[in-house]
């Protein structure tokens, strides 16, 4: 009886399938949905700035609102709107918040929307030249453009002999470029000495170089972690690297690979390039430059100090999700010598030869990647350049570096507050003052005291929905960070985001007294 009702309910499934198959990519039909979705998000960026900017919700929400099972019949896309709404919305934290601070921005734009939509619309697979030819060829022209742009050394372009590649973040980039080091160094070495190659980092360079030398098999024990300083501006030092280097030669290790940053997570610091370059050239280490923030506002010329030295790096890596408009993910990364990324990373199956490849005269994107599979992401970089033109791009930088100066007086003038690091972009991190809290606590809390009181005030206001800010310990010292970005932030957001913060520091020290 039950192999007669799974029959019949495959045979409901086939007549469902048969009414609806017309309709999966009828042009009409997909005009119609695709207005209602255009529709839906106008509204929601409209109205994104009325939401709780973190969202409020518990874990496990949405488990107990949607149904244990997927449906076995079609819906309208009017439900499907309707609750994601309803179920969706309030379990995001809205990145393009004028009212989002946190982190680093993640910037939604008309140009990049629209370039995932006519990417995804084509759904190109580029994983060679010939499976897309425009693919791959936008891909190497918009990534010169943004080398010159960035005016990185014709060494790092295509039309000099290196050339760039768009990967999904910089995680995958440091992937890629560890390997590359890792094959290009074993194979001067031999592969017997795997275990003695070392990486090097400082302890502000983000997290993701860990997880990317442990993905390329990086013994744990030969990751560097050197120790930065406030004297230094909590940037690389030199001379520490060096003397982690000898450290390691001494006892039989072999220096591999350094992520050096421009712009680092907590605070912003940038490394000093050059000097950092010249001890790795003297000891044969690859030199990866993380920019993953802060590169982007290297295409304004008040910027382009921070890259001197990079003619001497191998690899040099930027998020423009993170300030140029693309949209989650669009990374990046550059290399001076492409061959070091084809040698590791190509595979070339008899299914996927052709006469293009065995030319030599084409790029194939992927022998420059992890996967092999890749999106059509150049389609939404060249839009934006287009749309937007490199005028307004530099424009839209300077203006978050002005409002988050702007913050940044703003704190100067309230005595209860602390400038924490010095701003290099829009980023500006501050704390209470130790001073502040004494004076109303009426005793000293040292500095374990004061960090705890820190991050309830950033809790509280988190938790007031108004405002999204998130925190650092830097030296041992807890610290908010107010970063500026969101595309639709302008500077009276800045002003109600500061007057949040003091109406919470009062109540709290108040409560406190």
């Amino acid at each position: 009886m039950g192999t007669v009702k799974n029959i019949q309910s495959e045979l409901d499934d086939e007549r469902i399938f048969n009414t609806t198959s017309s309709l999966l990519l009828d042009p009409e039909e997909f005009r119609r949905q695709g207005h209602m979705v255009v529709d839906f998000l106008a509204d929601y960026f409209h109205n994104v700035g009325k939401y709780p900017v973190r969202s409020q919700v518990e874990p496990g929400y949405l488990r107990k609102t949607l149904p244990e099972a997927a449906p076995n019949t079609p819906e309208p896309l009017e439900n499907i709107l309707r609750d994601v709404y309803k179920d969706i919305l309030p379990g995001i934290t809205h990145w393009q918040s004028p009212n989002f601070f946190a982190y680093f921005p993640c910037i939604s734009s008309t140009p990049g929307i629209l370039g995932e939509i006519l990417s995804s619309g084509l759904n190109v697979v580029g994983f060679n030249w010939i499976a897309s030819p425009a693919a791959t060829e936008l891909e190497s022209i918009v990534m010169d453009w943004f080398g010159k742009l960035l005016r990185l050394p014709t060494s790092f372009l295509f039309s000099g002999g290196g050339g760039g590649v768009l990967q999904g973040t910089t995680c995958e980039a440091m992937v890629c470029t560890i390997v590359a080091a890792r094959e290009k160094m074993l194979g001067k070495i031999g592969r017997d000495n795997f275990g003695k190659l070392v990486v090097y980092s400082s302890d502000q360079t983000h997290f993701s170089l860990k997880k990317a030398a442990q993905i390329a098999g990086i013994n744990p024990h030969n990751i560097r972690v050197i120790e930065t300083t406030k004297a230094d501006l909590f940037a690389l030092s030199p001379e520490a690297l060096q003397s982690s280097i000898l450290c390691d030669i001494e006892q039989g290790l072999i220096p591999l690979y350094l992520c050096a940053t421009l712009g680092t997570t907590a605070t912003t610091a940038v490394d000093p390039i050059r000097r950092l370059c010249e001890i790795a050239g003297e000891n044969d280490i690859w030199v990866h430059i993380d920019g993953a923030y802060a590169g982007s506002a290297c295409i304004c010329s008040e910027y382009q100090h921070y890259l001197d030295g990079v003619e001497n790096a191998d690899s040099f890596s930027l998020n423009s999700h993170k300030w140029l408009f693309s949209t989650l993910d669009c990374c990046c990364l550059w290399v001076k010598h492409p061959t070091d990324l084809t040698k590791a990373l190509s595979t070339n199956p008899e299914c996927l030869r052709n006469n293009a490849t065995e030319s030599k005269q084409v790029v194939d994107y992927k022998d420059w990647q992890i996967a092999l599979s890749r999106r059509f992401r150049a389609l939404k970089l060249w839009i934006i350049f287009r749309s937007y033109g490199v005028a307004n791009l530099r424009n839209f930088i300077r203006g978050a570096v002005n409002m988050a100066k702007g913050f940044e007086g703003l704190v100067a003038k309230d005595e209860r507050f602390e400038i924490m690091v010095p701003r290099n972009f829009s980023l500006v991190c501050f704390r209470v003052s130790p001073t502040a809290i004494e004076k109303h606590l009426k005793a000293s809390h040292g500095d374990e005291g004061v960090n705890e009181f820190n991050a309830k005030v950033l809790e509280a206001i988190n938790s007031s929905g108004e405002v999204f800010m998130t925190h650092a310990v830097v030296g041992g010292v807890y610290m908010m960070r107010f970063a500026v970005g969101a595309p639709l932030t302008e500077f009276r957001h800045v002003e109600m985001a500061w007057k949040v913060i003091q109406d919470h520091a009062t109540s709290m020290l108040n409560d406190a007294a």
